[in-house]
């Protein structure tokens, strides 16, 4: 999927998998690059509940129009999460009260400026210039305890709760999320994944994909295919935009 401006050409490539393990997948992908809007939603709470949850983000942000500026896109993209947020919480009460919500990640961009905005344990990176930067920070149990120098980063590898997560949409009465800006260059890689593929896959496996000159969807398909060859026992999704110079279209 291609999308172009006067600044740059947009290459976008999409996958996703249930995994050896699961018997449905709870994550949902959706891409506007005409709004420059891509997303990965990880759903929790099972059958009618995680996928409702990663379902309802994705569709609410179909519905993002393509914006006047940065700003806006990031107001536009805020307002759609709300309103997902909250048919998410109504859902869950219609359960009974059951937890239900799914962690986030969305990447936006407008004319030169790029957002990273992220809630949970999915993550985006980005490749420059031959390395991989991980633009957002996990909303984690164990990322909580790295952080206040209680654990090392080698008791965090087989902590027995580091898959606890500490922020998700649709669980607290407000979505809650962190927010990186940045400017966008000619030979950006974005990598937006749930944690299905950090689960099997390292910073190293992931920027050697990146970095073979593949397409996007090409990337997307190697990652997905590695992981399931690691054992897949998450639901795994990848979703790569490349950023080439304005008026490239191949």
């Amino acid at each position: 999927m291609w999308a172009a401006s006067e600044y740059f050409s947009l290459e976008t490539g999409a996958a996703s998998d249930m995994g050896r393990v699961r018997d449905h997948n709870e994550d949902a992908f959706m891409a506007r690059p005409d709004s420059g809007v891509w997303l990965v939603a990880d759903g929790m709470g099972g059958h009618d509940a995680g996928d409702f949850a990663s379902r309802t983000i994705a569709e609410e942000m179909l519905t993002i129009t393509a914006p006047t500026s940065s700003g806006d896109l990031q107001t536009r993209f805020m307002e759609r999460l709300g309103a997902a947020h909250a048919r998410i919480r109504q859902h869950a009460a219609e359960l009974g009260g059951a937890t239900v919500g799914a962690t986030m990640v969305g990447l936006l961009a407008h004319e030169a400026h790029y957002a990273c905005i992220w809630s949970g344990d999915s993550r985006i990176y980005l490749m420059r210039d031959g390395v991989l930067i991980q633009q957002t920070q996990d909303h984690t149990e164990v990322r909580a305890l790295l952080e206040a120098g209680m654990i090392t980063e080698a008791e965090a590898l087989t902590w027995p709760r580091r898959n606890v997560i500490t922020r998700a949409i649709g669980v607290s009465e407000e979505p809650q999320c962190d927010v990186v800006r940045g400017d966008l260059r000619v030979g950006d890689a974005f990598l937006l994944c749930s944690d299905g593929l950090t689960e099997h896959n390292e910073d190293d496996d992931i920027a050697q994909a990146m970095a073979m000159g593949r397409t996007a969807q090409e990337v997307c398909d190697t990652l997905i295919a590695q992981t399931l060859s690691r054992g897949a026992k998450d639901n795994v999704t990848v979703m790569v935009l490349r950023v080439h110079q304005a008026g490239m279209m191949t």
